[in-house]
């Protein structure tokens, strides 16, 4: 991928959230479920709330999958172990995705590259395959290390891969044979990024569309978020007069 495209595709996080329905994918992060749709399909996006953070606040708290995957290297990687403690986005994608995973992935690394070492050192992002059979190591490794080679690419087989998306609350991604071309078919996936934070918890999910300055308030505040009484959140939605584990989604305008 051409350094200028990558450009492009980090530009494109910026997209004015009128416009964001005409480009999101349709998800719907509610109780622990989620819609699949194919790549680049319209959907509603989801507004600020009284957290004061860009994501969705979950209903309720949502464990790390236990699960060990595959590093590029062949190597085991435990999930919870290895991301102990750190801010961890966690994705479920493909290299063949036309839209919704490279856009993620440069939104996610152009914000970072402005943030301070102390605070990227405390995070981790972390890319497991939904396509196992098209994304072998020779693919998947240099394709995720172009947006950032700290990022984790991570793969393994597929009953390990469905676990861990049926673990985490979502659909397990399907083939999608009806949108042949020149990679042969498509994946229908989750498209929300999961953020962990210290307490190895996801309080808040990410869709597609989610924007590049949208990024960059809240993944400092992520890395440092406690969401104790004396959290960002809590102060906020005190505040504003509302209650901290607010979830309600709205239409961005």
């Amino acid at each position: 991928m051409p350094y200028s495209l990558f450009q492009r595709m980090a530009r494109w996080a910026f997209v004015p959230r009128r416009r964001i329905d005409r480009l999101t994918l349709a998800v719907a992060a509610t109780a622990g479920t989620v819609i699949l749709a194919g790549c680049g399909s319209p959907s509603p996006a989801l507004a600020t709330d009284a957290s004061g953070y860009h994501g969705t606040m979950l209903p309720a708290p949502v464990e790390k999958p236990a699960v060990v995957l595959t590093r590029m290297d062949g190597t085991p990687y435990d999930l919870r172990a290895e991301t102990d403690g750190y801010l961890t986005l966690l994705f479920f994608g493909y290299t063949n995705c036309p839209d919704v995973c490279p856009v993620h992935m440069a939104g996610i690394s152009a914000v970072m590259a402005q943030m301070t070492f102390d605070e990227t050192r405390r995070m981790k992002v972390v890319f497991v395959t939904i396509d196992p059979e098209r994304d072998t190591p020779e693919k998947l490794g240099p394709w995720l290390a172009q947006f950032d080679q700290r990022f984790i690419a991570l793969t393994g087989d597929s009953a390990t891969l469905h676990d861990a998306q049926t673990e985490l609350g979502v659909t397990p991604a399907v083939k999608d044979t009806t949108a042949t071309g020149a990679t042969g078919y498509a994946m229908a996936h989750a498209a929300q990024v999961y953020a962990f934070t210290s307490d190895n918890l996801a309080h808040m999910v990410y869709p597609f569309g989610t924007r590049q300055k949208d990024w960059a308030d809240d993944l400092p505040r992520l890395v440092n978020e406690r969401w104790g009484a004396d959290s960002t959140v809590a102060v906020n939605a005190a505040a504003m007069g509302s209650p901290s584990t607010s979830a309600s989604p709205g239409v961005l305008r």
